[in-house]
């Protein structure tokens, strides 16, 4: 390596972030964006790359929040800002930075990090394995109808303007963040990100709007979204362009659907992150229509295994020894015995002469870990090996979530 590694100081963000930019393409973000992310930046949780007076490698970390299966909401680090400039790769400054940053996330006590990969490849290395997916839907609604459940009609809607109605929306997705394993707890200030609207990434798109579901007076539902007209000789072909939509209940979140898809002048509706197993895929008519796209999104990472792994709690009773391969994070290298039933859990290290269960790398302990992704599959391609037989099945029931995970947000 021929670079230092130092803290970040506010001094140095500019061509810290600079650097960044240029290693995802040099492409200026917006104004808004950047005074945004500058904002966000907890400068003691990153790390910028020196030769000498020249950034040359990024990375940072976010405190969050997140949503276990359970309803646990545990202290996570959100990786971020990884970058290393193309005149500096192959020289370690990666592996360097992701050592150190993992070094520092254990000593703040944080058991779990997380990240959104540019590349997939990257960052199994270093123990990050795929826990949540999500949907992109790109739905014909001149072809698709939607049934709605009775109650439906109880529930009225209004506009709002999107910064004074971000209060009220914030207290629905706070509600629903336990709910859903991979959520993030949004801490002050993150609440902007929903908002940002610069108009030079609109392609076309109108301002984003904001309509409210209410139910005897108080919001039960909200959407985001904005509309991005076109016509050709035969008339309008609009799209709606959904950018979040949550609701406390089926009635409310139905409405809201309902509201999108009856928009004058469009013939399509395009969401780019739904949850894998969203209600409306089962609200449509013809789900064949939808062309629903499924894509990895959060990546996570085991930092502390065993208080990781006694967070969250498991859906059927579940007594394994774990014989984990951990090569970057070596104290987490050895066996384990994970105890656990849907009131709690006991993960405790025990002899290397244990008998063991199942063997598997913390890539794989990532991809459990948020109940998304089964055993069993990963047993299946080789990733996992079942030492006693019959185990993968046993456990598998008992990591899986009955609530898809998903990340609502990138950061």
């Amino acid at each position: 390596m021929t670079a230092d590694l130092r803290e970040l100081s506010q001094g140095d963000w500019e061509q810290w972030y600079r650097t960044l930019d240029v290693a995802f393409g040099g492409v200026p973000e917006a104004p808004e964006e950047i005074e945004l992310w500058r904002d966000l930046t907890e400068c003691e949780r990153s790390i910028g790359a020196w030769d000498g007076e020249t950034c040359v490698g990024t990375a940072g970390a976010f405190s969050f929040r997140m949503a276990v299966p359970g309803g646990a909401v545990v202290d996570t680090a959100g990786v971020t800002m990884v970058g290393v400039a193309a005149t500096h790769r192959r020289r370690g400054l990666l592996t360097a930075m992701m050592r150190r940053q993992l070094d520092d996330v254990r000593e703040r006590g944080e058991a779990v990090a997380v990240l959104t990969a540019s590349e997939p490849e990257i960052y199994g290395r270093f123990g990050y394995g795929a826990g949540s997916f999500h949907h992109r839907m790109e739905i014909d609604k001149t072809r698709v109808g939607l049934s709605v459940p009775p109650g439906t009609d109880d529930v009225t809607l209004r506009y709002a303007k999107p910064a004074e109605a971000l209060p009220l929306c914030e207290a629905v997705y706070a509600q629903r963040v336990a709910g859903r394993p991979g959520m993030l707890a949004r801490r002050p200030g993150w609440e902007r990100l929903i908002i940002l609207d610069p108009p030079a990434d609109r392609s076309g798109a109108s301002p984003q709007q904001c309509v409210l579901a209410e139910r005897d007076g108080e919001v039960v539902g909200y959407a985001f979204y904005a509309v991005k007209p076109e016509w050709d000789a035969q008339g309008p072909k609009g799209t709606v362009k959904v950018q979040d939509v949550e609701a406390l209940d089926p009635t409310a979140y139905a409405a809201l659907w309902r509201f999108l898809f009856g928009i004058d002048l469009t013939s399509t509706i395009l969401a780019m992150n739904r949850p894998v197993d969203d209600p409306v895929a089962q609200l449509v008519t013809n789900v064949r229509r939808c062309d629903l796209r499924t894509r990895e999104s959060l990546y996570v990472r085991l930092v502390d295994l065993g208080a990781a792994l006694e967070a969250r709690t498991y859906q059927t009773p579940v007594d394994v020894v774990l014989d984990v391969d951990d090569a970057f994070c070596p104290w987490n290298q050895g066996r384990w015995r994970l105890v656990g039933d849907p009131k709690g859990a006991s993960c405790k290290r025990v002899p290397d002469d244990t008998p063991a269960d199942l063997a598997l790398s913390a890539k794989e302990l990532g991809s459990l870990y948020l109940g998304g992704v089964p055993l069993t599959q990963l047993t299946a391609a080789g990733r996992v090996r079942e030492l006693r037989q019959g185990t993968a099945a046993e456990a598998g029931l008992a990591f899986a979530s009955p609530v898809a995970p998903w990340l609502p947000h990138g950061f």
